[in-house]
Order: C-alpha cells, then structure tokens, then sequence
C-alpha cells in the first residue's frame, strides 16, 4: 500500500481563541483599491473572526454591534465602516491554472444592521472571497490586544504581515518595491508620493509601533536602483523572553505617553506591583507562570486574587488540550472571569 498523500494545512485549520484571530494570509497581502481606514480594518478583522467556523460557506453571518465598536460609546463609526467595506474593491494575489494571477473582489456583501443600540449586525462573505478563503494555505494569527493598541493603520498592516510571515523557518525577510508597499499598506493615491515623506510619515512610525507593541523585532531598510530608492527590505525576528515582556508591560501602561515613550523622549514608566509569594498549594496544580505574568494581572485586574484566579484557570483547563502560550491564556482567562466576577 502505498503512501497517503498528506494534506496541506488550510488556513481554515487554524482557530481563533480569546486573545486571537485569523486572517487568511490573502487578506494581508492584498491591494486596496478603495483605502480603508485603521477603524474599518479592525471591524472587519473582528467579522471575519465571528464567521470563522462558517466562513468558506455561502450563509449569513452575525456579530453584536457592542463587539464591533470597541471602546466607542456610539455605533455611527460601524455603518460608515460596514458602508466603506461593501465598495471597497481589493485585489488579491492568487493562482489561476497555476499561474499568477490578480483577482479583484468585494470585501463585504449584503447586511442587515438592527437598530438598537446593542443589536446584531447581519453579514454576508462574497462567493469569490470565500473560494480565497477556502483555498489558503497561510495565514496570520493576529493578538487583539495588539491589534486595538496600534494607532495607525500602516501600523496594523504591518503587524499582519509579520504575523503572516513570523512562522516561516526559513526566511526572515522579503523584498516590496515601493509601488508593492505602498498598495499593501493602502497608501491613498497622489499622498506621500516621496520616499522621504512615506517613511516620515507612515512607514517608520508603523516599524516603531510594532517593534513597542508586538512579538517581533522589525524593519524597513531601503534599497536602490541607481540613485533612487526602488523599495524596501522587510525583516522580522522573534523577541527574546525579555523583549517580550517589555511589549507586554507596553500594552498594560496608558496610551498617553505611548508616543514619546516609543521614540524615547519619556522615562519608561518602571512601577511594579508587589506580589505575594505563589502559595505552595499551587504548585500541585501546575508549574508557576513568568513573573512578568502575574504583574501584568495585578495591573490589568486590581483587586482580584492573581493566584485564586489561576486555580481556577487551571481547573477550566483539566480536560482541555494545553496552551502553546500558557502566560497569555491565563491572561485571555481573567479577563473573561473579571467580566464574570466583577468586584
């Protein structure tokens, strides 16, 4: 008998959890030919999350409009967002017969919005998007405490690149010609038309977010042909545990600052939270968490016992499979036990 033919990884394989989603690796690279806001890619980021299990099927969709609009008191940002998504036209790098090809598509079909202030919107995934979907291959896992914290939309971009690439064994960098970069990042035309101006204003800003914010250590190195600038060089490496932890106590403190704390005009803020020591019964239940760990909750959860919380995380967690970031699952868990228990 001969050997079974293994099947590729699908995208669609891949689950979200609490603290992330998926985005097909097609939807990060894609063009737009219609820009879209920072506000509009997080909302449709969240939509195609809550069609995940269904996404590749022709079926309609729903999502609460409180999921939706975040921090924001008002739900006027998600019509005009959902209104900008159904023009919007993409184009999206696939094969047809094998050969490179460029597909242009809607991001959103047909919706139904309910008027109350808490109600569900109704959505429909495209036929073309969902075969896309259905057949990639690649993808991002996108954390949405990175995704909310990042403040521009070549920022966001940026992340879901590397995220898309991070896992790659071995590469660890990818050429974009300026017009390449420019199409992913959605840079509107006849804006930043200069090198100097689009690094100014979007790319450098977007490298030194990420770098702050995320799991990787990023750059954009230019490079030329002639005495032009003709793109740039994209690298990625993964943080050490230290660097790591910085990103995470980056997340907890205030945006106010953020900025100049990035570019290194303001003190790092160096306050810690004293902890108790892990009570002993504990460790019967499972080994201790990072250090930088239980601080992040005493930040994130004032008042909570850190320690009663992972007891009980643990217990969820008996007949489940064991996390692959267990410091972030904890997390991901007192965040749904704070909304449960409030104090």
């Amino acid at each position: 008998m001969g050997e079974e033919t293994k099947k590729p990884y699908s995208s669609l394989d891949a689950k979200p959890n609490a603290d992330s989603l998926i985005k097909p690796g097609e939807l990060v690279d894609l063009v737009e030919v219609t820009p879209l806001t920072l506000n509009d890619r997080r909302i449709y980021n969240l939509m195609l999350e809550h069609a995940w299990d269904e996404i590749d099927k022709p079926v309609v969709h729903h999502v609460s409009k409180a999921v939706l609009r975040g921090s924001h008191n008002s739900n006027d940002r998600i019509g005009e967002s959902v209104e900008r998504l159904m023009r919007a036209i993409v184009k999206v790098s696939v094969l047809k017969d094998g050969e490179p090809a460029i597909e242009r598509v809607q991001l959103l079909g047909g919706n139904i919005e309910l008027e109350q202030p808490d109600g569900m919107l109704y959505y429909e995934i495209p036929r073309a998007l969902r075969r896309i979907i259905k057949n990639s291959t690649v993808f991002a896992r996108l954390q949405k405490e990175v995704m909310f914290a990042l403040s521009s939309k070549y920022a966001l971009t940026l992340y879901e690149m590397v995220q898309k690439r991070g896992n790659l064994r071995f590469k660890s960098y990818e050429k974009f010609t300026l017009e390449e970069i420019r199409g992913i990042m959605g840079v509107p035309k006849g804006k930043l038309t200069t090198w100097s101006n689009l690094n100014l204003r979007a790319l450098s800003p977007a490298v030194d977010e990420v770098n702050a914010l995320s799991d990787y250590e990023v750059s954009l190195k230019p490079y030329k042909e002639g005495r032009r600038v003709a793109g740039v060089m994209l690298e990625w490496t993964r943080k050490s545990a230290a660097g790591q932890s910085a990103a995470d106590r980056e997340l907890e403190y205030s945006k106010v600052g953020r900025k100049a704390r990035i570019e290194g005009r303001a003190e790092p803020v160096i306050e810690q939270p004293k902890l108790k020591p892990r009570p002993a019964w504990l460790d019967r239940a499972g080994e201790a968490l990072r250090t930088e760990t239980y601080e992040t909750a005493k930040l994130r959860f004032p008042g909570y016992d850190i320690y009663h919380v992972e007891s009980e995380w643990r217990q969820w967690m008996a007949d489940k499979e064991a996390p692959r970031e267990p410091d972030k699952a904890y997390l991901a868990f007192f965040r749904k036990f704070a909304e449960r228990n409030p104090i």
